[in-house]
């Protein structure tokens, strides 16, 4: 999640990403993305094991910065708001 292109990136896994979004839009969550207003979801990865998304949360906020937005332009390069493909 970001709060503009090129913006403050927040990392994180849920097992319930609705949820997780309507908190990170409505500012219900203490914290880095309640304080740095990510709000727009640009990408998102699913897996059905929770064990391999905090394995993969771990390994990504090692990555520098620049593989982040690498990642995130090549598949939303408009960095659009994907909250919407979710349905």
């Amino acid at each position: 999640m970001t709060n503009k292109r090129n913006g403050t990136l927040y990392l994180g896994v849920t097992s319930n990403i609705e949820q997780r979004i309507y908190q990170h839009r409505n500012s219900l969550v203490e914290g880095f993305s309640k304080d740095n207003g990510c709000v727009l979801l640009v990408w998102f990865e699913q897996y059905d094991d929770l064990q391999e998304a905090r394995y993969r949360e771990l390994q990504m906020k090692k990555w520098k910065r620049a593989w982040k937005i690498e990642l995130i332009e090549k598949h939303n390069p408009q960095w659009k708001d994907l909250f919407e493909t979710l349905f």
